[in-house]
């Protein structure tokens, strides 16, 4: 079992930055991608950027040059981090990590980012 702990969420207004993190209590070497996802009300979940553990990062059109994911080996945390935030990007944010093998990914419980004026 792997517990992923986000935070960092809160009430942005336009144009403004949050940073998420996701602490996780299995070293995040052991992953072999690490990424950030997001649900809003009403609408399904969303990829916004993965990392793998090597080669480049993957982002949505959506935040493609607002949004950079980065990682911490020695704190076990995943970042992602959001520069110009819209309202658009009002969301529940979760963190998942998928481990080599067979052995299932693992879902953070979430961080809401709301975006507003």
């Amino acid at each position: 079992q792997v517990q992923l702990v986000e935070s960092g969420g809160g009430l942005v207004q336009p144009g403004g930055c949050l940073r998420l993190s996701c602490a996780s209590s299995r070293s995040i070497d052991s992953f072999y991608r690490v990424g950030w996802y997001r649900q809003a009300p009403g609408q399904k979940r969303e990829l916004v950027a993965t990392m793998p553990s090597l080669g480049d990062s993957n982002y949505a059109d959506s935040v493609k040059g607002r949004c950079t994911i980065s990682r911490d080996n020695g704190k076990d945390t995943v970042y992602l981090h959001m520069n110009t935030l819209k309202p658009e990007d009002t969301a529940v944010y979760s963190c998942n990590v998928e481990p080599y093998g067979a052995e299932p990914g693992y879902w953070g419980q979430g961080t809401q980012v709301t975006v507003s004026s």
